[in-house]
């Protein structure tokens, strides 16, 4: 893998958010370089020329010069603003060529999968990284991975998959990519959706039925109470005095 050259220059000072801001509306970038056991350095570095770099590959392999000193170093972490994806910052890892790194490489698939051409299932990709151990003139841009064989209910594994100069470092059974059926929405037929609007006022009148019965007692007894009352209220009938003799 060729080295890419990008030139840094030293920031003396952190600054605050206002003076980052500043910076990055000039162009440049800020950055960080720290790794195999010497202090951290932080410099800026240009906007253009990093973007170049991602678009060769994040694994890239740069030789960052910055003063009278030189580093060769990976990115480490880059980060965004979540709403205008323009850079923030940057992290540079220091590495040796003579020793294993441990990278994140972007998983391809090829092909097209017969469980889905001709079984009618779908790609579920679970894994679209590994992490993977190589010397860093070995690090791969991608790992492919072809599916054209994989049918309705296949599954690859990390086992399964292979890379020429790098260890793949992730658990052996966990599964990369597979096809599986369709889920079925479950749909509710006219038949059982009348069924159901029919059932419903029989449950409102049953109700209803039992509300009035509950209710029944306090009116008959107002009834009573209306009659007692007005039977009270009515004079008796008197006799009629019996003639005098």
């Amino acid at each position: 893998m060729e080295q890419i050259i990008v030139e840094a220059q030293l920031r003396d000072k952190i600054g605050g958010k206002k003076g980052l801001s500043l910076l990055r509306q000039g162009g440049s970038i800020p950055a960080v370089i720290y790794g195999t056991g010497k202090p951290a350095v932080h410099v800026t570095v240009g906007e253009k020329e990093i973007l170049t770099v991602l678009k060769k590959g994040a694994n890239s392999v740069v030789k960052l010069k910055y003063s009278d000193n030189s580093d060769t170093v990976i990115l480490k972490e880059v980060q965004k603003h979540v709403v205008t994806g323009k850079l923030l910052h940057i992290d540079f890892q220091r590495i040796s060529m003579t020793d294993k790194i441990k990278v994140k490489v972007r998983v391809k698939l090829v092909g097209d999968a017969y469980g889905v051409k001709v079984e009618s299932g779908i790609v579920e990709h679970n894994m679209r990284e590994l992490n993977v151990l190589c010397l860093p003139t070995d690090i791969p841009k991608e790992i492919e991975i072809n599916i054209t064989e994989l049918h309705l209910g296949g599954v690859i594994r990390v086992k399964d998959v292979k890379s020429d100069k790098a260890e793949i470092i992730e658990d052996a059974e966990h599964i990369v990519v597979s096809v599986t059926a369709p889920k079925e929405e479950k749909v509710e037929t006219p038949l059982a959706a009348a069924g159901a609007s029919a059932a419903e006022p029989e449950v409102i009148a049953k109700g209803k039925k039992e509300e009035g019965e509950d209710g029944a007692a306090p009116d008959a007894a107002k009834g009573a109470k209306a009659a007692e009352a007005g039977h009270a209220g009515k004079p008796e009938d008197k006799k009629p005095a019996a003639p005098k003799k």
